[in-house]
């Protein structure tokens, strides 16, 4: 079993002070409680069984579309306007067989053949839809052969394609799906972008003005199913065109869903609500109901509740480690002794030595381990909690590093930074510990790969850590914290707060191009698998995009939480 670990570089670095004789304290931090409450533990009395008459409609509708997704094969536009609103209303984890052949015939006859056979080779909407689904299933079709002849003779976009707003917002989707050095993808974002701005304002009475203001907001591509399916059969319902069956079943299927994750996050808040975070832990955010919505993003398939069961717990654990480093006023001397009761993962002798607030979370950190563990050796698949547990200890290894450089005054250098907070933003433990739920797939040959800190997972830190530090770094500074990214880069370079974003917008973008690049096919790894990092990348982009909306959740996560998990669409 090969593990990487903080490198040892940070920990015994040349230019960090000798410790100083009288060290910082921080702050408690106060962070507003709950904005739920009780209100998920109503669903745990409430009678939840689903009408028998309920679950034949399901299967019927099913069957029905899955018949016409066999039908409309060799239709090309016809095949990929199904699969498209498909994915886009939440229910392709039904057909994943037949649009994985659909998907499959499409590359093999009009993109293998060079476009010979394509009858819609003109159609801006088709040919641009065509690249962006083949791309998020992993094929690597050559941006260059299907874009190069939308450009006239000067290279740039024709002005011709500037009426044709369907076909605009399709190419803008499409570009969402670049990798490094796709210069013409690049371009084609500006263009629509712009192009799809300045059509707005002649748009207000047509139903597609609506789609084009999310859109330019939230690209289909970095958007959370649950969330995106919810708000795609608005859209969806208002188009005159749409497959009545198709939408009956994505709303039915949409509840169905919601009632299975209301019964499980109510048995999470039953779990949560035995820690007494505002009484016990006054200094932690109260956010497992937000944590949960978190955790939906990374994976919300059926066949994944153990999963998002599993993830939430820990994760929300690991919110709490977070902030007993950064929020309490813990001195370091009790810090370091959390730390080393992580690593030595003994009961006994680490609760005679802790803190009461840290001795409630340690105790909770090891039982909730051992549910996971005896849950995983019925599976015969005991070694991924080992997996767990390792990346947790290096986790907290890098929250103490960071407190101990906080506490003694140490300015680190961007490089120096910047490799410690990829590691304390989280998203490698994370990344582990989704891969505990997703049974068969989760070898330990993948385990082995996420603990080598993949570019995958690399990239994925990176929208993280970056998002996260331009979004709340002024708050983080206000209640007493170590230097942000920001800060240092700053400081490095003699750069002003403008110029440090920026760069770290460049950042996030090539992160995204890294995370798309990953997923082409051949994969070092399951498809499934690579899905967990690039979704944690989309749920920061949701969460931190204005924003830090998790620390804050009472406004536009809120809303968000409340489309999801609260009220039902209507049928």
């Amino acid at each position: 079993m090969e593990f990487s670990s903080i490198p040892t570089a940070l920990l015994t670095s040349s230019k960090a002070p000798a410790p100083i004789q009288v060290t910082r304290r921080r702050p408690e931090s106060v962070f507003h409680p709950s904005v739920w409450g009780d209100h998920f533990l109503a669903y745990y009395s409430v009678d939840m069984e689903v009408d028998i008459n309920m679950k034949q409609n399901h299967q019927q509708l099913k069957e029905k579309v899955r018949k016409q997704l066999v039908e409309a094969k060799g239709e090309y536009s016809q095949q990929l306007d199904l699969i498209d609103a498909i994915q886009r209303l939440g229910v392709a984890y039904h057909f994943k067989t037949e649009i994985d052949q659909g998907l499959h015939q499409i590359y093999q006859t009009y993109h293998q053949s060079g476009h010979k056979n394509v009858n819609n080779d003109e159609d801006l909407y088709i040919t641009a839809l065509s690249f962006r689904l083949l791309r998020q299933h992993g094929y690597r079709v050559s941006c260059a052969d299907v874009f190069n002849k939308l450009k006239d003779n000067e290279g740039k976009f024709k002005e011709s394609l500037i009426g044709d707003v369907r076909g605009l917002l399709s190419l803008y989707e499409a570009t969402f799906l670049s990798v490094r050095q796709e210069d013409i993808l690049d371009e084609a974002m500006e263009f629509t972008a712009a192009r799809l701005n300045s059509a707005l304002p002649n748009l207000s009475n047509n139903p597609i003005a609506a789609q084009v203001v999310h859109a330019l907001d939230q690209p289909i591509h970095k958007g959370l199913t649950r969330l995106e399916s919810r708000r795609y059969i608005s859209f969806y319902d208002q188009d005159d065109s749409h497959n009545k069956v198709l939408l009956d079943f994505a709303k039915l299927d949409f509840n169905l869903l919601q009632k299975l994750h209301q019964r499980e996050l109510s048995e999470i808040t039953r779990w949560w609500k035995d820690l007494d975070v505002p009484g016990k832990l006054p200094f932690a955010r109260d956010r497992v109901v937000e944590l949960y919505f978190w955790m939906l993003g990374v994976y919300y398939e059926p066949q994944y509740i153990l999963g998002i069961r599993i993830l939430t717990k820990t994760v929300s654990l690991i919110s709490l480690i977070d902030d007993i480093y950064d929020a309490s006023n813990a001195t370091i001397e009790e810090l370091v002794l959390f730390n080393d009761a992580i690593q030595r993962w003994e009961v006994i002798s680490a609760l005679d030595h802790l803190p009461d607030h840290m001795k409630i979370v340690y105790q909770k950190i090891l039982d909730t381990y051992n549910i996971i563990d005896d849950e995983m050796a019925k599976q015969g698949r005991s070694y991924g909690v080992e997996y767990a547990k390792f990346a947790l200890k290096d986790l907290v290894g890098a929250y103490l590093l960071e407190a101990k450089w906080y506490h003694e005054g140490y300015v680190p250098s961007m490089d120096e930074h910047m490799a410690l907070a990829l590691l304390s933003c989280g998203y490698k433990t994370i990344s582990t510990l989704s891969l505990i739920g997703m049974g068969e797939l989760a070898t330990k040959e993948a385990f082995d790969w996420v603990s080598s800190f993949p570019l995958i997972v690399h990239a994925s830190s990176v929208v993280n850590r970056l998002m996260d530090d331009v979004a709340g770094h002024k708050f983080e500074q206000e209640r007493g914290h170590l230097d942000s990214t920001i800060e240092c880069y700053m400081k490095q370079y003699g750069a002003t707060e403008e110029d440090a974003i920026m760069e770290f917008q460049k950042r996030v973008t090539n992160a995204w191009k890294d995370m798309n690049s990953e997923c082409l096919r051949p994969t070092s790894v399951p498809m499934p698998i690579l899905q967990r990092p690039l979704n944690l990348a989309r749920v920061i982009y949701l969460l931190y995009k204005g924003g830090d909306n998790y620390t804050h959740s009472g406004t536009k996560l809120k809303r968000f939480v409340t489309l999801v998990l609260v009220d039902s669409v209507p049928t």
